[in-house]
């Protein structure tokens, strides 16, 4: 196993994720098998009770773990299905050592950072470089590692230590350290400044890891003589530094990688340069082509509560871009704070009122994505009304869904006071119940997770027609409440039409509205699974409808079910439908979205 680690110096936030993911991509589009592991030297044991304010969204796994938004970075870019154990958190370790001492492990020992924390890290790293992500048999030929936070963080010193030991115990051509650094350019002389990289080195190296590639954030391409400079003080080769400079989206990044040879920098350092291809990034290139020459715009109002924080809906983002690309429509996005669309809002300031509601009403197509607590949930509630009566495209997604049907309930069979238990624990209508299985008293990992079958009851329905005429599908989950099984019946009787649920048939998983262009809501969380060249088929559905493409898509995703082998929509003798991806499209993991409301997003 051959191992890359990349760190981050002098500030956060410079984008070691995707660079991490951009080196993977190079060396996978290599020939090589990748791997990937992050680190995050916070004490939560997983991301789970964060809020999204305070480390962006919270990306879900197949089996259920609840990890960092990075995981979802590399599982887009790769092309890979991870696991919880590929998230290593203080947490993690210190529980890990903690339940190893009870058990009586380390009888007579005093246990200490260091052996026994630094052997726990480095125990934890072999063993999840060795699980397959890939679907094919056997560990991955290269794993690449990348440690959160900053060097020279008090809480990464326990990893920092551990990853020293580490590359020494893997011995030089098996370890190779790529330190993401900041090159500033000041303003009022222009110039390209090296001292902040140089100190971030020095510190590096004075905690035991010396750096073999650099990779420099700036707004443009390092000057010559800067590189020498950077390869003279911090003892780097100059063909191992590379430039990130600014470009118009994260596609172009293993581009720039490619260009400027670091693939060959990061196989020389491991002794791989004889067995490697040339990087074949060709579909990569289109993709990244085809979405700068996008002008035709798509407009789709995103109604939430954390509006403030885009990396909050990072997956949504990211599930719109495939999606509008694969339909050649330029993604805008109208963020709506759904606090402002609320009545108490025209009151007390009618200006964010009426913004908010031209926004929403400006839109092609409406998505009320998933959310904890009360705050603009009847904002989420009117959006909702407003979709279903003027016939706009809507999605709903988890907390989206569970308020559609809340809506319809109180507006369409008069039931004034239906509402959720989570927010009204007394309603006498609970449209939507906690789940039995739920705990009230723990919160972290308590909540249904992971991936979960849902089956298509209703065969012609737009789900299904979208899934590739599918009769189940594989999806991932994230919550603790679900739609009353005991008011379906009511909720059918008018209109409504729960098209797809779990095994049991008692817990709803999809909902339309037969007579809208389209109205779905979804329990689970398509997003997670969206795939470069492979978008969600849900958002596909939500793209093609708002921009009066939905009968084109239809008809491709027939066509594409008729001519699939094996029944992998998961017809009769199939294996389950992964993803449900409808089309072939030209795009993945974007980060270019023209946004209008409360801030811009790039």
């Amino acid at each position: 196993m051959k191992y890359v680690l990349v760190t981050g110096g002098v500030v956060s936030g410079l984008g070691k994720g995707v660079t991490a993911s951009s080196i993977g991509l190079l060396l996978k589009s290599c020939g090589f098998r990748v791997t990937s592991i992050k680190i995050d030297p916070y004490l939560n044991t997983d991301a789970g009770t964060m809020s999204p304010f305070e480390h962006g969204e919270v990306f879900v796994l197949d089996d259920g773990g609840e990890v960092d938004l990075d995981l979802g970075n590399y599982e887009r870019f790769l092309d890979i299905t991870l696991t919880r154990d590929n998230n290593i958190t203080t947490g993690k370790i210190y529980q890990y050592v903690i339940n190893k001492e009870r058990k009586g492990d380390y009888l007579g020992k005093t246990v200490q950072v260091v052996p026994h924390i630094t052997d726990a890290i480095q125990e934890w790293i072999e063993r999840a470089a060795l699980i397959p992500v890939d679907g094919k048999e056997g560990p991955a030929d290269i794993c690449v590692i990348e440690l959160g936070g900053t060097i020279g963080d008090i809480e990464s010193m326990p990893f920092i230590e551990a990853l020293g030991q580490f590359s020494y115990r893997v011995g030089t051509g098996n370890f190779c350290l790529v330190h993401v650094s900041l090159v500033p350019v000041l303003n009022v002389v222009g110039e390209q400044k090296t001292k902040p990289t140089q100190h971030s080195v020095r510190g590096l190296r004075g905690l035991g890891l010396t750096p073999n590639i650099l990779a420099c954030r700036s707004t443009m391409a390092l000057d010559e003589n800067v590189k020498e400079k950077l390869s003279r003080f911090c003892h780097v080769p100059a063909e191992n530094i590379v430039t990130l400079y600014d470009v118009p989206n994260i596609w172009h990044i293993p581009l720039l990688l490619r260009d400027q040879k670091a693939h060959e920098a990061l196989l020389k350092e491991l002794n791989l340069l004889g067995i490697a291809r040339k990087p074949d990034l060709t579909e990569w290139t289109a993709r990244t082509k085809v979405y700068d020459m996008l002008h035709d715009p798509v407009k789709i109002a995103m109604v939430g509560k954390y509006v403030g924080l885009k990396d909050s809906y990072l997956s949504v983002l990211k599930a719109l871009l495939h999606a509008s690309v694969g339909c050649r429509k330029k993604l805008v996005v109208e963020w709506v704070e759904a606090s402002h669309l609320e009545d108490i809002t025209a009151k007390v300031d009618p200006d964010t009122y009426k913004a908010a509601w031209n926004r929403l009403k400006g839109a092609d197509g409406i998505l009320v994505p998933g959310g904890f607590g009360d705050r603009g949930v009847q904002g989420k509630i009117l959006a909702a009304k407003y979709a279903r009566e003027s016939k706009v495209p809507f999605l709903g997604i988890c907390l989206g869904m569970q308020i559609a049907v809340v809506e319809y309930a109180r507006s369409v069979l008069g039931l004034y006071d239906a509402n959720t238990e989570e927010f009204d624990p007394q309603t006498s209508n609970p449209c939507v119940i906690f789940m039995p299985e739920g705990s009230k008293t723990h919160m972290g990992g308590t909540m249904r997770l992971g991936s979960r079958r849902t089956y298509f009851k209703v065969p012609d329905c737009k789900s299904a027609k979208l899934y590739g005429d599918a009769t189940f599908v594989d999806e991932r989950h994230r919550h603790r409440y679900e739609v009353n099984p005991d008011m379906i019946s009511q909720l059918e009787a008018a209109g409504l039409s729960f098209v797809g649920r779990d095994e049991s048939g008692r817990r709803m998983e999809i909902v339309e509205l037969p007579s809208h262009p389209y109205f779905i809501g979804v329990q689970f969380h398509p997003e997670f699974k969206s795939r470069p060249g492979k978008p969600s088929a849900l958002f596909s559905g939500l793209i093609a409808a708002s921009c009066g493409q939905m009968d084109l898509l239809l008809n491709k995703s027939d066509h594409l079910s008729n001519g699939m082998a094996n029944g992998i929509n998961g017809k009769a003798t199939s294996k389950p439908r992964a993803n449900g991806n409808c089309f072939k499209s030209s795009n993945g993991s974007l980060n270019g979205v023209y946004s209008n409301g409360n801030g811009v997003h790039h």
